[in-house]
């Protein structure tokens, strides 16, 4: 998925490089306190490491990140990206055998205080969940949320995310506690009822 740029109508998904730090730290000095339970990076130093961590993971095969820009303007709203990529050991003359990917995590997404409850969001998870699911045939979604983040959990589930439970000490929350994270899914049976949803959910935006 490297070099992969997804495009719709309101925003482009386009391969994170370090020419989008200076309007990521624009996009998250925005309303810093928006990202309380998120690990959003502030200022220039702290989005540069945030760029060379995210390019790390993409060069070791673990991550494809993002930069969300809007298509009104060119602007940088935002970050996101696929990770924890995972590839299943099915035997030979399997159907699936030889497959790139079965299974994946979107997060990392952020947006900034002007592009939140717009159809910036919504645009975002239909454009990456189409191409899982669609182009990659994947079988399953996951994405995870500390625990005490409602916004995200209600966000999560609008969108038809599963409620699968709580995750104990599973991350490194953003305020350096481990933080526990709400699980959700979205698996391959299910996204045809997720895609209407988008859909409608964006035409609504």
């Amino acid at each position: 998925m490297k070099g992969l740029v997804l495009s719709g109508r309101h925003v482009r998904l386009e391969p994170l490089e370090h020419r989008h730090v200076d309007g990521l730290a624009a996009a998250s000095a925005a309303d810093p306190s928006l990202y309380q339970w998120s690990p959003v990076p502030q200022g220039e130093v702290e989005t540069t490491s945030y760029v060379d961590t995210a390019l790390a993971w993409r060069d070791a095969g673990s991550a494809v990140p993002f930069a969300i820009v809007r298509l009104d303007d060119g602007v940088v709203i935002g970050s996101t990206r696929f990770f924890n990529l995972e590839r299943w050991a099915w035997p030979p003359g399997h159907p699936r055998y030889g497959c790139v990917l079965d299974a994946c995590e979107i997060g990392y997404t952020w947006l900034t205080r002007s592009a939140i409850r717009t159809a910036a969001n919504t645009e975002t998870k239909l454009l990456m969940l189409a191409h899982a699911f669609e182009t990659r045939q994947l079988l399953r979604v996951c994405l995870h949320t500390d625990v005490r983040n409602q916004r995200s959990r209600a966000a999560i589930e609008r969108i038809g995310g599963k409620f699968e439970g709580v995750l104990r000490a599973h991350r490194m929350a953003a305020d350096y506690i481990a933080r526990d994270s709400a699980r959700f899914s979205i698996v391959a049976a299910e996204w045809p009822d997720v895609k209407r949803r988008l859909t409608q959910l964006l035409d609504q935006a």
